[in-house]
């Protein structure tokens, strides 16, 4: 009888310890994760040209490095995608989904950035051609923002109901995880969608939801946002080409009326031209990343076994 309890106290300290083990494994991993991403997250404050083409470019980045962090944290803790619970697996479709609307309002903005330079080229235009170079100041007027409708819908993924999809340890990992990729991809998007569109609104409407559902309180995201929210919403700034854009035109006017605007026609002219690369580069950058997030997303529903939409 001794031995047999003893025997059973052996195991039950087995596997405590195996327990113990494997939670100590999985708080490591989790916490590898959450300091890639804030690396990650940190690189936008070191850029010295905030809400920029260059800085926007380096905000899109941040979304495939996160996922390449989630994607690292998955295989450390041995959790595959096709062990996970169907719900988190609608939870992940669903975060591409969303990213994918939004990456599409961005490329709408990116379209209204290109119509607004045809204004002012065609200004220059009627400068060099036209004999009464008076008609081209009407073409002059500054880029306004842009006049969107509310952005609520976009953000309604944030302010569904985040359950705690999973009894299993490795399952709320990845949902910790899942949590802070949807959060930080919502806000990215947030962001650049205010910068491009001249107007804080996206910005505020995003985190307006995100509080609504008492989501924004993670620690990676909230001393890069501080910063970045007094840069939109305090000083009210948006994209820097636009306003320098917007700068060059006003000086073009202006000597149009003196009569001499030879130079800043030429200071016009030069600053278009960079304008139109950065824009058709960020074109292709937000091409590229929606073909990337629904390549992962039809790949995963392709991957996982008699998942249903």
């Amino acid at each position: 009888m001794v031995l047999l309890v003893d025997r059973l106290s052996k195991l039950y300290s087995k596997l405590e310890n195996h327990h113990q083990s494997e939670a100590d494994v999985l708080s490591a991993s989790l916490q590898a994760f959450r300091s890639d991403v804030s690396n990650s997250l940190n690189q936008l404050l070191l850029n010295s040209e905030i809400l920029s083409f260059p800085w926007i470019q380096q905000c899109f980045e941040l979304l495939p490095a996160i996922n390449r962090a989630f994607a690292k944290l998955v295989v450390d803790i041995d959790y595959p995608i096709s062990s996970w619970e169907v719900a988190s697996v609608d939870e992940y479709l669903n975060y591409g989904l969303h990213l994918l609307e939004l990456l599409n309002s961005v490329s709408s903005s990116v379209s209204h950035l290109a119509h607004a330079r045809l204004s002012f080229a065609h200004a220059l235009s009627l400068l060099e051609n036209s004999p009464s170079p008076c008609l081209a100041i009407k073409h002059l007027k500054p880029i306004q923002p842009q006049i969107s409708t509310s952005s609520k819908d976009y953000y309604k993924e944030i302010n569904s109901k985040e359950k705690k999809l999973s009894a299993s340890s490795k399952g709320r990992v990845v949902n910790e995880a899942l949590l802070e990729i949807k959060h930080i991809g919502f806000w990215v998007c947030g962001v650049v969608l205010a910068t491009l569109s001249g107007e804080a609104q996206p910005y505020l409407e995003m985190k307006k939801q995100l509080i609504a559902c008492s989501s924004f309180n993670s620690s990676l995201l909230i001393g890069v946002d501080s910063y970045i929210s007094n840069v939109i919403v305090g000083k009210g700034e948006g994209l820097k080409e636009v306003k320098e854009l917007n700068n060059a035109a006003a000086s073009l006017a202006s000597a149009i009326v003196s009569g001499k605007c030879s130079e800043a026609a030429k200071e016009l002219e030069k600053r278009l031209g960079v304008f139109q690369n950065q824009l058709e580069a960020l074109g292709k950058e937000v091409d590229k990343l929606f073909s990337k997030v629904l390549g992962a997303r039809n790949q995963l529903l392709h991957g996982v076994p008699h998942h249903k939409q």
